[in-house]
């Protein structure tokens, strides 16, 4: 089930547990983990885009591995706010995700990336081991976002 915001996805998770983060790109999938008190997100592994069903049956497995409770997936909004292509394509993507019965909650990733890179420029990282890691850590970026507004109360 997709949610529709960070209020009715704490609600189906009242006892916390562990979360997956997911930075849908064309060519890669960055994901991220959490503890289950939602204190910290950490970068996971890099899934390669394949066939959908060969990249859904990874993350699963991730899932299952990890005993994942929940599923937050970045939306790619513009600007100011609105909709792009990539974001109705990462929306085909969560309702693709749906049969996992795990609940799914869309959040707003406009910064993420560029958040990310900066951060990785500050500490002098090479263009070749940015380019290796940006899809993980913006992950984990969305990740911390969303658990951040989940504990706000």
């Amino acid at each position: 089930m997709i949610v529709p915001d960070a209020a009715a996805f704490r609600a189906l998770l009242p006892d916390g547990g562990r979360l997956l983060g997911l930075d849908v790109g064309s060519k890669t999938i960055g994901t991220a983990l959490c503890d289950a008190g939602w204190s910290f997100a950490s970068p996971a592994t890099l899934v390669r885009r394949t066939k959908f069903t060969q990249d859904k049956a990874q993350l699963i497995a991730l899932a299952t591995a990890q005993a994942v409770r929940g599923i937050v997936i970045g939306l790619p909004l513009n600007l100011d706010g609105s909709e792009s292509p990539r974001s109705q394509s990462t929306r085909a993507f969560a309702r693709n995700m749906i049969d996992t019965g795990l609940p799914l909650l869309l959040w707003d990733e406009r910064w993420s990336t560029v958040a990310v890179e900066r951060a990785m420029i500050e500490q002098d990282m090479s263009r070749a081991k940015r380019a290796e890691r940006i899809d993980n850590l913006a992950a984990a970026h969305i990740l911390q976002g969303a658990i951040d507004a989940l504990t706000m109360e």
